[in-house]
C-alpha cells in the first residue's frame, strides 16, 4: 500500500474534526497518562525545560512516537484502500509494540475510548467494524491505529493528520511535566514550541517507513514506565 494522500486537501471541516479529536477535552483521558515522565521527574531526569525537551525528542525519535507514527501511517493507508484485513493485522502489530503494561494500557484505554466516542458522535463504520473484529480476537483497539483509520475515513490528508497526532502526544507530555516538575506555563509553551522540528522529522520518517521498519531504542523511557508501576506516590496512570 503506497497511498500518500497527496490527492486530498485539508479543508475547514477536516481541520475542525482533527482539532476536536485531538483536543485535551476529547474524552480519551490523555491527561491521566505521563508516559513515564512522572518517574523521570521523581528520579531527577526531567527537572527543567531543556531536560524535558530532550526527553520528549527521544520519545518522538526513538520511542513510542516513532512506533505510533508508523502504525498510524499504515492504518491510514489501509483504511483509504478499504483493506480491512490489513487493518486487523496492523491492530495485532500494535499490540506487540508495547514495552510495559502501563504503555499497553495507555494505548488501548485511549483507543477504546476514542472508538466509542467517534462511533457515538459520527456513526458506525469502518472504525467500529475494526474495533469489533479486534475484540472478537480478544484484543483491544490501539489509539494510533484508531485515529489513523478515523482520519482516513474522514478524508483528512495523512501528513496533516499525523502531524496533529504527534503534536498532541508532545503537548500531553509537556503538560504532564508542567504539573510535575513543576514548570511555569510559559516554559511549557516554550518547550512545546521547541519540539516543532522533532515532530516534523518524526512525520517525515514515518511516512517514508513501512511496518517492516518498526523498531524502537528508548530503553530509559521503558525503564521509567516499569519503575512507575511501583512508584509510591503517583498522579498519573503511566
Amino acid at each position: 500500500m503506497t497511498t500518500s494522500g497527496d490527492d486530498l486537501t485539508l479543508n475547514p471541516a477536516g481541520l475542525m474534526r482533527l482539532m476536536t479529536w485531538l483536543s485535551p477535552s476529547f474524552p480519551v483521558g490523555s491527561y491521566t497518562y505521563s508516559h513515564g515522565v512522572e518517574y523521570a521527574v521523581e528520579d531527577g531526569r526531567v527537572t527543567s525545560a531543556p531536560t524535558l525537551i530532550n526527553w520528549v525528542e527521544g520519545v518522538l525519535e526513538f520511542g513510542a512516537g516513532r512506533i505510533d507514527a508508523v502504525l498510524f501511517c499504515a492504518a491510514w493507508r489501509a483504511a483509504r484502500s478499504g483493506d480491512e484485513d490489513a487493518l486487523f493485522d496492523i491492530g495485532i502489530e500494535a499490540d506487540c509494540w508495547r514495552g510495559t503494561s502501563e504503555m499497553a494500557l495507555e494505548a488501548t484505554a485511549q483507543g477504546r475510548a476514542f472508538v466509542s466516542t467517534v462511533s457515538k458522535v459520527w456513526g458506525d463504520g469502518m472504525l467500529t467494524r475494526w474495533a469489533d473484529k479486534m475484540r472478537g480476537d480478544d484484543r483491544l483497539p490501539s489509539y494510533p491505529v484508531a485515529v489513523g483509520i478515523a482520519a482516513a475515513v474522514a478524508k483528512i490528508p495523512l501528513r496533516e493528520a499525523l502531524t496533529a497526532f504527534l503534536h498532541a502526544m508532545a503537548a500531553n507530555l509537556v503538560s504532564s511535566a508542567v504539573r510535575l516538575v513543576p514548570l511555569g506555563q510559559t516554559d511549557g509553551v516554550r518547550s512545546l514550541s521547541s519540539l516543532d522540528q522533532a515532530v516534523s522529522v518524526a512525520v517525515d520518517h514515518a511516512m517514508a517507513a513501512a511496518l517492516d521498519d518498526l523498531g524502537a531504542a528508548a530503553p530509559m523511557v521503558d525503564w521509567t514506565s516499569i519503575k512507575h508501576e511501583t512508584q509510591y506516590t503517583r498522579l498519573f496512570r503511566s
